[in-house]
Order: C-alpha cells, then structure tokens, then sequence
C-alpha cells in the first residue's frame, strides 16, 4: 500500500511523541531557588528556561532553542535587552520583538530569549537599567556576534514594548 507525500505528513504528525510532563510541570530556579511554571498557556513561549521573576536561565540549549544539548548547564545571568531582527524586509531596525541577552556563569555564551507574557516587568527594567554597567569586553563580544544592546537613550522603546504606545514618555518607575 502506497501513501501520498500529504498522507505520509499527516501520519508523522499524529505520531509525533508528545511533551514529557515535566515540561509542563516546570522548575526550580537555580538563582533565586523560586519554582517557574514552564506552561506555555501562561508563558507565551513554548521552550522556557529563565526565572520569570529573576530572569536568571540555565545553559541548556546547544545550537537551536529548545535542543537542550548544552553540556554546560550552568547558570546564565540577564545582562541587557536586544530587539529581535524582524524577517520583514520592509520592518524598521527596531520594529523587532524584546529579547533578554543572557550570558553563561561558566563558558560565556550568549544566548537571545523570548521575554515571556508572565515575566516580572519590574525586573526586566532592573536589567535594562544595569545594561550600562557590562563590560567593554562583553560589550565587544555582543557586537562582534552582531547583538545590539539597549541602553537609556532606548527606554521609550523598552517602555513601549513592555507596556504599550500609551506609557511611552511616562516616567519608569
């Protein structure tokens, strides 16, 4: 019995293995030692691996988000905010989604995540405002590997993105 290249899709599909449970049951953070819900109903994203009240990540995805091929796995600390480049040719630099930039404790890599629906706003401008004291070393190795990191002349935007057009030019508190 033959099966056409749709039928042949459709039974791979049905036959992809589901999440494990604890995927969707969550973790405890190793910076702040709180419990993260990793639910991708209340995070927005489905491949959660920072704190949403620290920020703070594990080294776990090796080459792709989600592969969770590291050998590392240690912690990665928050050290600024990115925009995400947009995949519309027409889209402004800086029309892209707010991304954390989080850096290994051990080997220093640098890995771009989503910030989640539920992440603690307060704490993503805590980290924005201390973005001005990286180091000019990390600031190089961020450009050399073409991240740009936001700053105080970006807190409009940052504003805008966190919580909408209408907080824009109102003080952040």
């Amino acid at each position: 019995m033959s099966y056409s290249r749709n039928q042949r899709s459709q039974h791979r599909r049905y036959m992809r293995p589901e999440r494990s449970g604890a995927d969707a049951q969550g973790f405890t953070c190793r910076h702040c030692n709180l419990y993260v819900p990793c639910d991708p109903a209340l995070a927005g994203v489905q491949n959660r691996n920072h704190c949403l009240y620290c920020l703070w990540s594990r080294h776990l995805d090796w080459r792709i988000a989600g592969d969770r091929l590291a050998g590392c796995r240690a912690t990665m600390q928050p050290i600024g905010l990115t925009i995400k480049r947009s995949r519309n040719k027409y889209a402004g630099e800086r029309d892209g989604e707010l991304m954390l930039i989080h850096r290994c404790t051990i080997c220093a890599k640098v890995a771009i995540n989503r910030i989640a629906a539920d992440d603690c706003a307060t704490a993503i401008m805590q980290i924005f405002d201390n973005a001005a004291q990286t180091s000019a070393a990390c600031q190089a190795e961020l450009d050399r590997i073409g991240v740009s990191m936001l700053f105080s002349g970006d807190a409009d935007l940052v504003s805008e993105r966190l919580f909408g057009k209408s907080h824009v030019g109102a003080p952040i508190a």
